[in-house]
């Protein structure tokens, strides 16, 4: 076994195991989430069953604009945060050293996720390489196209 097929399963098994995706987290939320730069955000939505604030850190793949991210669902519709979203798209982020910013999660249209999607594998193809393998070997399907949503903040940070 190859290196880059270890990482890439050993990436696949990280996305599955609840405590592990969940770990950066607590970091946010204890006011470090600016060790993760620019590049992550934590989203905080609402249960659209049980209305209790959840809480999920996702890659940035995109700024088109000061305020505004795009931010992919790598497991597609079937992710609870994208399910969440949908049913109330009023959320707060926190990025860098911002925290708890009021904003507001738009699903982008399949046009849009497609130019963000192509704008990031052109920035970032080596981490695209090793997220499309690793979002693959974990849902077992091919990665062709994924859901992109835009955040836009109420007040620019």
């Amino acid at each position: 076994m190859t290196a880059t097929s270890l990482a890439t399963k050993l990436g696949a098994r990280a996305l599955r195991t609840r405590w592990l995706v969940r770990a950066p987290i607590w970091l946010y939320r204890a006011g470090f989430g600016f060790v993760f730069g620019s590049r992550l955000l934590m989203l905080r939505h609402t249960g659209r069953r049980s209305g209790a604030p959840r809480f999920v850190v996702l890659e940035v793949i995109d700024r088109p604009a000061s305020g505004e991210y795009v931010i992919v669902s790598g497991f597609g519709i079937t992710a609870q945060w994208y399910r969440n979203i949908r049913a109330d798209p009023q959320v707060r982020i926190s990025t860098g050293r911002t925290r708890e910013v009021a904003a507001t999660a738009t699903p982008m249209p399949e046009d849009e996720s497609a130019i963000a999607l192509e704008r990031y594998i052109h920035n970032h193809p080596k981490a695209w390489d090793k997220l499309r393998t690793t979002i693959e070997q974990a849902t077992g399907t091919p990665v062709d196209t994924l859901l992109m949503v835009r955040v836009r903040t109420e007040h620019i940070p």
